[in-house]
């Protein structure tokens, strides 16, 4: 009887170990993936910091979701309240909005699913699920997965590293690396709630440019503009400053800067315009949206446009990769005056 009730004690201490042993790499990532897919919606909120330029850069992000394929990103520029943006999702397509100046652009694209979105529960999921060669690690608090990314215009930032919290399994940091495994860009989640409620028009294109959902004060509407001031690219494919040209045209001053080298290129500055009510209607944007950190612009193979800090910018070249262009609009972040 005694040995028979030590047997009992015994397979008890075992099935208790068993209860408090790690879970393996296959039953977080299948996990992860039921997750993702019961997802009804989420409300997250997170700062980005850059550290791609001389100084280290943070913006707020705000970011939900609704099922199905519903998105609305707010990034908010605290140095610049008329550069904070809205990247939308909805069933009437893609845009990308700037409330403050009554602007908005529709694109024919297939965002968030043709790339690596580092502020998005999804795309991590979908990054950790695609590589099979990802790397686990448990710790403390957290499960750890290394992984390739998947940017579509940008092979200098190959990995990331991401945090998902062990009770949730939704993420709480990811770190985008270079090709020398120095985090270039760091998103900390702050706050993530599940399944949260949504208002009838909180996806709706006119509501994120007039309501109080745009993120953008009234006080941060510019009434009118102010002297342009010229930046230029700290990084320039090896090409160096040819010409500057200022034109004005109808109280607009804009500035074209001219590059000659092995890869020549143009890049024109000039004020944003304000238009004086909100647009009824969003502009058709050709290209793909892209991030470049501090804002979101529209790439095409040969150029790329965007607006920051009241200013519309415009890249072309056709000698520049996209990948290229993307690098030179990136180091034009307000840090590189002449």
């Amino acid at each position: 009887m005694k040995k028979f009730a030590g047997l009992i004690v015994f397979a008890a201490f075992l099935f208790l170990l068993a209860g408090c042993s790690e879970a393996s790499q296959e039953d977080v990532v299948k996990k992860l993936e039921e997750t993702s897919a019961e997802l009804q919606g989420y409300k997250a909120e997170a700062t980005m910091k850059l550290n791609t330029g001389e100084e280290q850069q943070a913006y707020g992000i705000d970011v939900w979701y609704q099922k199905d394929n519903h998105y609305r990103v707010l990034l908010k520029n605290d140095t610049d309240e008329q550069g904070s943006q809205v990247i939308l999702r909805n069933k009437d397509g893609v845009f990308v909005l700037t409330p403050a100046l009554r602007k908005s652009f529709k694109f024919q694209s297939e965002w968030p699913y043709n790339s690596s979105q580092p502020y998005l529960y999804q795309s991590l999921v979908q990054d950790v699920l695609k590589d099979n060669n990802a790397t686990f690690e448990s710790t403390e608090e957290h499960y750890v997965f290394k992984t390739k990314t998947t940017y579509q215009n940008n092979t200098t930032l190959p990995y990331q590293e991401i945090y998902f919290n062990k009770k949730t399994y939704t993420p709480e940091l990811v770190k985008v690396l270079d090709k020398d495994k120095k985090p270039m860009v760091e998103v900390a989640f702050s706050a993530f709630k599940l399944d949260p409620k949504f208002g009838e028009k909180d996806f709706e294109l006119e509501n994120n440019m007039t309501g109080s959902l745009s993120g953008v004060p009234a006080s941060a509407v510019p009434n009118e503009q102010q002297g342009l001031t010229v930046l230029y690219p700290t990084e320039t494919a090896g090409a160096t400053l040819a010409e500057e040209k200022e034109v004005s045209a109808d109280g607009t001053e804009r500035v074209i800067l001219t590059y000659e080298g092995e890869k020549n290129f143009t890049l024109v500055q000039e004020q944003a315009d304000v238009s004086e009510t909100a647009a009824a209607a969003a502009i058709p944007a050709s290209g793909e949206p892209i991030s470049l950190g501090f804002t979101v612009g529209a790439i095409t193979s040969s150029s790329l446009t965007w607006t920051n800090n009241g200013v519309d910018y415009m890249l072309a070249s056709e000698e520049l990769t996209r990948e290229e262009i993307q690098e030179v609009a990136a180091s034009i972040n307000g840090q590189a005056m002449k």
